[in-house]
């Protein structure tokens, strides 16, 4: 056997070629003059002595003698006059010509040229490489059509052309029949000249924003310079539709290209209002003072004399905080319905102000604000923003927490209630809690073997107090705000054991220790002479605890039922019931604050607390020793689908996500052992109808009057469980139409694009988008409708004590929307009260798509105010306050 490599031939040519290469250029040499002295300097000199230019600096060198010898670098390499600073890199797919004598160099089909941040593709690129200009153009095909059409891209500078041509030196350009787009606007010009990076001039210019190589509508001018991403200006300008030019001109143009913020004038809305007269609305300034801060100013005017003023600055540092405000002031002068006098006028203000530290800031420490308040009827006389004419409440909350390696808890807070209605202001300052997490005394640092029941006494703090004042904006006092003035506090102790599972019941054992401390106590007394109770009130220190022993148990039982038949959709029901028992024993020590005062002119007496009005209210009165009960449910079916194939067809439907009740039974009572009952349920049917329904139902027996009697409903013989005091239920529901694919990759694509926004931003845009809905109809969803049904009652205790009334609030909500053609849709909005059984709102819009413009009427029939609007406007965000609007609104008193 052989074991000798084998012959190549490859390896054997690359040898033989190696050999005679040597052999020819053994003495053979370079272009350059034969020195010794090149030879020295190269041995002796340091690691990097070959010079771009000609160099003729003296090289000091010292021997090993120390004699200083001066020699001079002599290598001189010569730099082509027409080189560039940076390479060129080219590419074509068809074929590339390369004529040295004229040293140019043409590309054909996909030619591209890329030099530093320049990018230039075309189907012909030509590059004089002794000129150093590049010339790229196009091709047409057997059919006529265009073939590689130049386009040009270079910093933020993006173009396409017809042709194109460039100086790499001194970075100009002509372009012809040129597109470009600045931000939201595309900008046409037939000859355009690029100065410099960022600054071009155009020859018989167009722009617009519609994106359309025949444009919709268009600004013509013979003459424009464009500032790259900052600002376009024109001379004389005209504009034009369907290519049809309007014969009207404007001197100049300007406009800005720049993203972001920017400050400018803030385009008014012509208005015209049979109570407030011919105004201008919503015109204003807005002034970018840094990168931190912003302020904006806006207005209204009214030819009756009304006007609105606003105020809002903005603040925001990132990773920090951001924060916004608002402060407003309102002369109202509108016709008056008084025959007395011609007009009514109202003055009136509102302060707004959130404030939001961002969490990574300070961990452990945060500080928020939502602060809403000023005159109680400055929402009725606000023509801006119709939809808070129905808010009659006005909320305020500033709160401060502090956390301390989550074992301790500092919670401070101030804020406001007031109602619109009552005009009454209740004002609490401050408002302040600590707690102290649930420890463990007698649990060690580290467990050794299992733990040992004392080991799991856990015991907590929770200390609360309020302060609160109350008065009337309309008889407002210093005298009336001291004795309104009210404080309390409540602290609790509550102490639980964990004691090891029987088995699926759980055991746990707990008791809590409450006090609460009082600012007045409360005297009611029957008056002979007004036939009323009259109540008063004494000032002081006043204490109560309450102390309660409880012992829960709780488990979860399962049952399945999947008895059904073969051919049956339904595979199984499954039904989940969690009871929960607790029994409890709490002494009565506040019986001595309770007596009894007669009410009415029969002599009938009802038991009143001493605390009864104060902020924390007062303790339950007697002795209460028995069990607390709680039912809950859960109800899932099963089912075969035959669509869908996933998990074997199987399909899991919520028949009911949660049904119950709960109540408590007091073995120690003389009467009324048995509590009113909560029922609650809960469940969505088919996946579409959310229902939710809550219900306290007593199962005592009334009088005459409605006051409760000691005799079960049941007893007697009669077929009732009890009756129902008070409930609520709300089923809501919405149908949608299947929305197109590619319009909602497109939505998602400019949603992630947009920048975050606060919360008083969103709440200023869905504000606008109510009122003026045509602007944002969606044309991808062909139809939509949205139902809600609201129904509550409850009876409560008449003013006089005479008796119990019932009070029933039911209304019905309807939203929805439907195309009547593929550009043309249509919504309404309602809201029916059937208490008052009338309309209390009625919105409807009509909206055209128009591509790069819109139509809007939107039109409000019924309401506080009635109003008719048309808008017609640019789609472009640049161009939105370029439009043709007419308002007609009227306030009803």
């Amino acid at each position: 056997m052989n074991n000798g490599g084998k012959f190549s031939l490859k390896y054997s040519s690359i040898g033989l070629f190696t050999l005679l290469l040597c052999t020819l250029t053994l003495h053979s040499s370079a272009n350059y003059f034969d020195s010794q002295k090149f030879y020295d300097n190269i041995l002796q000199a340091r690691p990097d002595t070959i010079p771009v230019k000609r160099d003729t600096t003296p090289v000091i060198k010292t021997d090993s003698s120390l004699k200083t010898i001066q020699q001079v670098d002599t290598l001189n390499v010569k730099i082509s006059k027409d080189s560039l600073d940076g390479p060129v890199s080219y590419s074509a797919s068809d074929s590339m010509v390369l004529d040295v004598a004229t040293k140019k160099i043409t590309l054909y089909n996909s030619a591209t040229t890329k030099y530093k941040d320049l990018d230039l593709t075309a189907y012909k690129i030509e590059l004089d490489q002794e000129a150093q200009i590049v010339v790229a153009t196009y091709s047409k095909d057997s059919l006529g059509s265009m073939v590689g059409k130049p386009h040009f891209i270079q910093g933020e500078s993006n173009m396409d052309a017809d042709s194109i041509t460039y100086n790499f030196k001194t970075q100009k350009g002509i372009t012809k029949s040129t597109f470009t787009q600045q931000g939201e606007m595309f900008v046409y010009g037939e000859r355009i000249k690029k100065v410099n990076v960022s600054d071009f001039y155009a020859l018989r210019g167009r722009f617009t924003t519609c994106n359309l190589d025949t444009p919709h509508f268009a600004f013509r001018t013979k003459k424009l310079k464009l500032v790259n991403q900052k600002l376009a200006v024109s001379g004389p300008i005209h504009p034009e539709f369907e290519g049809v030019p309007v014969p009207v001109y404007i001197p100049f143009g300007f406009f800005p290209l720049s993203q972001g913020r920017h400050s400018g004038i803030i385009a008014p809305q012509f208005t015209a209002n049979q109570q407030f007269g011919v105004g201008l609305e919503q015109f204003g300034y807005y002034k970018v003072l840094n990168d931190y801060f912003d302020i904006m100013f806006r207005g209204d005017v009214y030819s009756y004399g009304g006007w609105r003023a606003a105020l809002s600055p903005t603040y925001r540092k990132r990773y920090r905080y951001s924060g916004r405000m608002n402060l407003s002031f309102q002369n109202t002068r509108i016709l008056s319905n008084d025959a007395k006098k011609e007009f009514d006028v109202n003055r009136s203000f509102n302060f707004q102000w959130s404030h939001a530290v961002d969490a990574k800031a300070r961990p452990g420490t945060n500080f928020q604000a939502s602060v809403n308040a000023g005159s109680t009827q400055y929402n009725q006389f606000s023509s801006v923003n119709p939809t808070i004419n129905f808010q009659n409440q006005l909320y305020s909350t500033i709160s401060y927490s502090k956390n301390w390696d989550n074992k301790y808890i500092l919670n401070l807070n101030a804020g406001h209630n007031q109602n619109s209605r009552t005009r009454e202001v209740q004002v609490r300052l401050p408002d302040g809690s600590f707690t102290i997490n649930n420890f463990y005394p007698f649990q060690p640092k580290e467990f050794v073997g299992e733990s040992k029941w004392y080991q799991k006494l856990g015991l907590g703090l929770n200390s609360q107090f309020r302060n609160q004042v109350s008065f009337y904006d309309s008889a407002f006092s210093f005298t009336q705000l001291i004795d309104t003035l009210q404080w309390g506090a409540q602290h609790n102790v509550p102490i639980t054991l964990a004691l090891p599972s029987l088995g699926p019941i759980n055991i746990a054992p707990g008791m809590s220790y409450t006090e609460r401390w009082y600012a007045q106590e409360f005297t009611r007394s029957w008056n002979n002479v007004t036939e009323r109770v009259d109540t008063s009130i004494s000032k002081g220190f006043y204490s109560a605890r309450d102390i309660a022993f409880s012992l829960s148990l709780n488990t979860a039982l399962f049952g399945t039922f999947d008895r059904f038949g073969k051919n049956s959709k339904v595979r199984a029901i499954r039904h989940v019931v969690r009871p929960s028992v607790s029994a409890s024993y709490k002494p009565d020590l506040n019986g001595k604050d309770y007596y009894y005062t007669q009410v009415d002119t029969s002599g009938r007496v009802l038991p009143f607390s001493k605390y009864a009005g104060s902020l924390y209210g007062p303790f339950g009165q007697g002795e209460f020793g028995g069990l607390s009960f709680t039912f809950d449910n859960n109800l899932e079916m099963k089912t075969r689908s035959k669509k869908d194939t996933t998990e074997g067809g199987i399909r899991k439907v919520r028949l009911l996500e949660g049904f119950g009740f709960s109540g408590s039974f007091n073995f120690l009572a003389d009467s009324f052992r048995l509590s009113p009952l909560s029922i609650y349920a809960r469940s969505t049917l088919f996946e579409k109808v959310n229902i939710t329904a809550s219900a306290s139902m007593d199962p005592y027996k009334i009088d005459q009057r409605g006051y409760r009697i000691n005799e079960y409903a049941w007893s007697g013989g009669e077929k009732s469980l009890g009756r129902l005091t008070s409930g609520n239920i709300a089923i809501s529901t919405s149908f949608t139409s299947k929305k197109a694919e590619e319009a909602k990759q497109v939505q998602d694509e400019l949603a992630s694009a947009e920048m975050p926004i606060t919360l008083e931003e969103q709440q200023a845009q869905l504000n606008y988008i109510r009122n003026n809905p045509a602007e944002f109809a969606d044309f991808n969803i062909p139809w939509s409708v949205n139902l809600s049904y609201s129904l509550s009652f409850s009876r409560t205790v008449k003013r006089d004590y005479s008796g119990f009334e019932t009070q029933v609030n039911s209304s019905v909500n309807v939203s929805g929307d439907f195309n009547l053609t593929p550009k043309w849709k249509m919504g309404a909005n309602t809201f029916y009260d059937f208490k008052n059984a009338s309309i209390q709102q009625l919105t409807m819009f009509l909206s055209r798509e128009l591509h790069c413009w819109q139509l809007g009427i939107n039109i409000t029939p019924v309401g506080l105010y009635r109003s008719f609007n048309i808008t017609i406007n640019p789609k472009s965000g640049i161009l939105r306050d370029l439009k043709i609007n007419r308002t007609r609104y009227f306030y009803t008193q």
